[in-house]
């Protein structure tokens, strides 16, 4: 590869790179049926490469998915919390990343800040991966479209509801919506709406209301992820703000005939979301988690230029 291939915003991919990506996902998921967890893919663009994992939050699905992923493509992982690094007792972003670059051969962020990632990936010589920060969770999307279209068919032209808190969940739907070309219908109070600067990068594909019935009408798949998140200290007013923001079976039947329901997890039962759509026949989450193994392998396969 002539140029490094980070994978930190939606926005500035270009629509064919993700397209690659999400393509690639459904033949290596595909390629496996019947095999263990533990079985190498037959191309094993991983072999011989390392992922090291920085954790800064709490992990369960993205520590989990990213190392199966990566034993699946053939390679190994290293993992460890911020607390655990030089970097938690004041050695910079910069120098840690100068250093990993010259042990392994990809990094993996979970971060509090955005920043943080993208000043890694500025130092950094070896592919940087956003597991999360505040502001975008692009691996966690791409694994949402890889679900939507195993259900519902490819996700350019049809519609998505988005239900509850403008979060960096959200905002990376906004980044999503105008790269594939899908509509995004957003219902949330105003004072929790998504970043301005995703609204703007998505202005043509999304349609913002503080009405939940409005939002999900004609949408072929319902999304909503909780209401208070690591970090917020506002806890008792999200909860007032979002009291009419739940989605139940009442609300899903104002979707589409056959609408789906996709939550990123982890829930909060009766909050965002009832046990009934949550543990129902409409709803996608369990496939929709296990899918960030599958979206997270070509993401790293296209960082390590085994696809596009």
């Amino acid at each position: 590869m002539s140029q490094l291939r980070h994978f930190i915003d939606l926005w500035k991919l270009e629509p064919e790179v993700l397209r690659t990506i999400l393509d690639d996902a459904h033949t290596r998921k595909a390629s496996r049926k019947g095999w263990t967890t533990g079985m190498v893919d037959h191309d094993a663009p991983g072999k011989g490469r390392r992922l090291a994992m920085i954790f800064e939050k709490h992990s369960t699905r993205t520590r989990f998915s990213f190392d199966a992923g990566m034993t699946q493509l053939g390679g190994s992982t290293l993992i460890s919390t911020a607390s655990d690094m030089q970097l938690g007792r004041g050695e910079t972003i910069e120098d840690t990343a100068r250093v990993l670059s010259r042990m392994v051969d990809a990094v993996m962020i979970r971060a509090n800040n955005h920043e943080d990632v993208q000043r890694f990936a500025q130092y950094s010589s070896v592919p940087v991966v956003n597991g999360l920060t505040d502001k975008s969770h692009p691996c966690q999307i791409m694994a949402d479209l890889l679900t939507f279209e195993e259900h519902l068919g490819r996700v350019e032209g049809q519609t998505i509801a988005w239900i509850g808190d403008g979060n960096n969940v959200c905002s990376t739907f906004i980044q999503a919506a105008a790269k594939f070309r899908f509509k995004l219908q957003i219902a949330c109070p105003p004072q929790y709406h998504p970043d301005i600067h995703d609204l703007a990068r998505g202005a043509e594909w999304v349609t913002m209301t503080d009405d939940p019935v409005a939002a999900v009408a004609g949408a072929q798949c319902v999304v909503s992820d909780t209401w208070v998140s690591m970090g917020d200290t506002d806890g008792e007013a999200r909860l007032d703000a979002f009291e009419a923001y739940q989605v139940d079976d009442a609300l899903m039947d104002k979707a589409a005939p056959g609408a789906k329901f996709m939550h990123c997890l982890p829930a909060h039962r009766g909050e965002e979301v009832t046990d009934e759509v949550l543990d129902g026949p409409r709803s996608l989450v369990w496939d929709e988690a296990e899918n960030r193994i599958h979206a997270q392998k070509s993401i790293l396969a296209w960082c390590f230029g085994a696809i596009g």
